[in-house]
């Protein structure tokens, strides 16, 4: 029994110091979570951002290759429409590729490429 104080004294005071320690613990936990959602959220929120952006830049370089294709095949059949038509052709056999293959390529690619970003 140093400094007066009893066996019981000592282990409440033990007790509490144990009690603050683990809502010190607690706390930081929670604040560490908090942040570790925040950045995922950022990380999503400029993915989306940056894809979105993406998107919309390859959507007008492809609009722009696909109206030089119809033009240059048009040329080189001496019929525009003609061209306008092989290449939207092609892009619909393309198209038909992408839908019977969708199960077997396409979607397990995809949800492996989301899986990666969610978890990396």
């Amino acid at each position: 029994m140093e400094n007066g104080k009893t066996k019981i004294e000592e282990i409440k005071e033990e007790t509490k110091d144990l009690l603050d320690h683990t809502m010190d613990y607690l706390e930081t936990f929670y604040r560490l979570k908090s942040i570790t959602i925040a950045q995922k959220a950022i990380d999503v929120g400029s993915g989306a951002i940056n894809g979105v952006v993406i998107l919309i830049l390859a959507t007008f370089a492809f609009g722009l290759v696909s109206l030089g294709l119809g033009w240059w095949l048009g040329t080189l059949v001496n019929n525009r429409a003609a061209g306008f038509f092989i290449a939207g052709g092609f892009y619909m056999i393309v198209i038909v590729a992408m839908i019977v293959m969708r199960k077997n390529l396409i979607f397990p690619f995809l949800r492996n490429l989301l899986t990666k970003r969610i978890y990396d």
